[in-house]
């Protein structure tokens, strides 16, 4: 799955009526892949657990079950069958491993699926305020949207949007944040089209197949990168999103504002705050930004 490879200006505007949907396909827009069908993600819900265990236990625990996993496998194969058991081999060691960690059936598992993927599309589950700009692009999510999030304080919304079907990718700095996220998205069964690098973030980006529809970026870790990193990390994600495509920046855990960056998106179309309140100071709810189609 992940691998490590690794002054504010006033923004335009938009009547509510002409707020751009993620729904409107422009005619840059790449294809998408066929999403996952429920049977393909009970079967990276196995192996996610087979691998996160085996990657738990020490080598010598490993080679023990593989010495099981032999001696099954010669007492149910004739000996002329030497090449098909070295085939069957990883095999027979992943159904042991299945059967010690009692993983449920397709069906048992499905039964559990459906009612909690609903559960994960609710932005409280995650803490996320039901007023904040990440909750309110949700009726304008598409299945197999291509999303990325940057920055540890982002890390809510790679859950919330990748119970919504989307195809994400999370990049930070920290080692730690990255292997951590990976961990929660395998205990959640939100893994299936989620992709993580640790990276330098202004230095490296993964390179992407397709156009970004949407991007989640934490205001905190963009106030710890350097002017230079952040200019050129923003300029960057500017030219690999979709006209039509959004940015939201989110405040995240620290108390970096969304809105000083606004400078770096002088020729996007800004979208009325959600739940903005006139004459009244409160914390940002997030500030959405929409490239325009033009």
């Amino acid at each position: 799955m992940g691998c490590d490879r690794d002054h504010t200006l006033p923004a335009k505007k938009l009547d509510v009526a002409a707020v751009l949907s993620l729904q409107q396909v422009s005619q840059q827009r790449r294809p998408r892949g066929a999403l996952p069908s429920l049977k393909q993600q009970y079967f990276r819900y196995i192996q996610d657990r087979i691998e996160g265990y085996k990657d738990s236990i020490s080598r010598n625990e490993l080679l023990n079950i593989g010495n099981e996993a032999s001696a099954d496998l010669q007492q149910s194969s004739d000996t002329d069958q030497f090449i098909l058991t070295e085939i069957l081999m990883q095999d027979m060691v992943d159904r042991l491993i299945q059967k010690r960690l009692r993983l449920p059936s397709y069906p048992k598992w499905r039964k559990h699926y459906l009612p909690l993927r609903e559960a994960q599309r609710n932005p409280v589950k995650w803490q996320i305020d039901a007023n904040s700009a990440l909750a309110s692009l949700l009726p304008r999510i598409e299945e197999g949207d291509h999303v990325l999030v940057v920055g540890a304080g982002a890390q809510a919304a790679t859950m919330l949007f990748a119970a919504h079907d989307t195809e994400i990718t999370f990049i930070d700095e920290d080692k730690r944040v990255v292997e951590q996220l990976e961990a929660q998205m395998i205990a959640e069964a939100l893994s299936g089209q989620f992709f993580a690098y640790v990276a330098i973030l202004g230095d490296w980006l993964p390179p992407f197949d397709r156009e970004l529809d949407l991007v989640v970026l934490d205001a905190g870790t963009l106030a710890g990168l350097s002017h230079a990193n952040r200019s050129a990390l923003l300029l960057d994600l500017r030219n690999l999103t979709r006209p039509g495509g959004v940015h939201v920046l989110v405040p995240g855990t620290g108390p970096a504002a969304p809105e000083a960056y606004l400078s770096h998106y002088p020729d996007w179309d800004r979208e009325a705050e959600p739940g903005a309140r006139r004459g009244k100071a409160s914390r940002s709810r997030g500030v959405i930004l929409a490239r325009p189609n033009q």
